[in-house]
């Protein structure tokens, strides 16, 4: 049998069976980048709204330096343990069974988390592109449908397309909004005539409050991590990760910083979340049908990790893993359509776009972008401290990893906090009368 043929995770490969170790680096450099930058970046400029443009911009710099680090841990700790498909089985070998069901329901709430959050932002989309032509509801539900549908192609080469039509979308809709705020002599939500103030500030005294929200939204918006393993999984050569993970980090870091600056200053007190509706209803309904590509790319995605996640843990050590047989197809289309109704309801439950996904990186990007990739590290290197010479690094780098994992469990509680009063607060004000509403959330 080629060896080439058998992988640690997928097991035999040949004839008659999926080939999911296919992907070069630069088809995986995409996935990472679109894993990253989709809904986060929209948010950006709200962020420096938030606590003031000097600790906004610290805090999304600070965080893609901070999260660069987990990532390259997560390509370390897979290479250490080829055996890994997700942080769930990372949990295993850390951890024991305890440590696989926690980060594996973890990862699974925090993927059908992030196509919820998708799905609202494509009924925002729709309903700011067709000014509320029906139910927010009916968007919601067809955008659960194609994700359920393209989310069931199989393996990840074949939708790693889905993904450069998305970066291209989201990257173009920004970067428009970002000109066109940019060339724009007052926001389109100003006052048309006489003097107006944008209120942009390099610092704000914020509350603590606001402070862990943005610290939520930001660490949301850089927490593919998890997903990584999934990716480097399937490549051809695992050991082009870093370039892969050094393309994605570099551009997305750029990018959240630049827009959240560009649009912050430009549009100040008169910014819409998600950013695309800051330039004027026209501009607003251009970059959102260009931008449509993009939402739809990360539910499609994050369904399909989801099911993934659930159709690899129950296959794993079955023929029917690979094999193409009914059993593989029931089960597999199966856990794509659950994934993708559980993803629905989440984004009727909770249809904030803002405060679900502070909400999401609170409980979920804390705990496996920060508090597993520290531990990775920890676990593979803390033997290390027995030898005589452990390398300068050693203590300085144990240090960095005991403070990823205190930071992830501080955003993890106070975030909570801070997005649930953030969501009661939501319900309070109007901005959606009740779940599964009617109502359009596109103003």
């Amino acid at each position: 049998m080629d060896a080439v043929e058998v992988d640690a995770v997928f097991g035999f490969q040949g004839e008659g069976h999926v080939h999911y170790t296919s992907m070069g680096w630069m088809q995986a450099a995409v996935i990472l980048l679109k894993t990253q930058v989709g809904l986060g970046v929209l948010a950006m400029p709200s962020m420096l709204q938030m606590v003031g443009a000097v600790p906004g911009t610290l805090i999304i710099v600070g965080l893609g330096i901070l999260t660069t680090w987990c990532d390259y841990v997560v390509g370390t700790f897979k290479r250490n343990h080829p055996e890994v498909y997700s942080v769930a089985d990372a949990g295993y070998i850390m951890f024991g069974t305890f440590g696989r069901e926690l980060f594996s329901f973890a990862y699974w709430c925090f993927t059908v988390g992030v196509a919820g959050a998708a799905m609202v932002a494509i009924s925002i989309a729709f309903n700011a592109i067709t000014d509320h032509a029906t139910c927010t509801v009916v968007w919601v539900v067809i955008a659960a449908v194609v994700a359920a549908a393209a989310g069931s192609i199989q393996t990840l080469n074949r939708i790693s397309w889905i993904s450069w039509v998305g970066v291209i979308g989201i990257f173009t809709a920004v970067i428009m909004v970002t000109i066109a705020v940019g060339v724009q002599e007052r926001p389109a939500a100003a006052p048309p005539t006489g003097p107006w103030d944008k209120d942009t500030h390099a610092f704000i005294s914020a509350p603590i409050w606001d402070v862990i929200s943005v610290m939520s939204t930001v660490l949301f918006s850089y927490s593919g991590t998890p997903a990584f393993f999934g990716v480097i999984s399937e490549m051809k050569n695992p050991r082009d990760y870093n370039k892969s993970l050094a393309v994605c980090q570099f551009l997305t870091t750029g990018l959240f910083t630049a827009i959240g600056v560009v649009v912050y200053f430009k549009a100040g007190q008169y910014l819409s979340s998600p950013a695309l509706g800051s330039a004027g209803p026209l501009i607003k309904k251009v970059a959102y049908g260009i931008a449509l590509a993009g939402l739809w790319a990360s539910a499609i995605l994050f369904v399909h990790c989801a099911a993934k996640l659930i159709f690899v843990r129950v296959m794993r050590n079955s023929p029917h893993l690979t094999a193409l047989t009914p059993t593989h197809y029931i089960v597999w289309f199966g856990t794509t359509i659950t994934c993708a109704t559980l993803a629905f309801l989440l984004a009727e439950s909770i249809p904030f776009f803002g405060s679900l996904l502070g909400l999401i990186g609170a409980l979920f990007s804390s705990l496996m972008t920060l508090q597993a990739t520290g531990w990775m590290w920890l676990f593979d290197n803390w033997h290390r401290r027995k030898n005589s010479n452990p390398g300068w690094d050693f203590w300085p780098l144990v240090v960095l990893n005991v403070f990823i994992i205190v930071l992830g469990f501080f955003i993890q509680i106070m975030g909570t906090v801070a997005a649930g009063m953030d969501i009661r607060n939501q319900y309070r004000k109007g901005a959606v009368d009740r779940p599964f509403s009617c109502k359009d959330n596109s103003k």
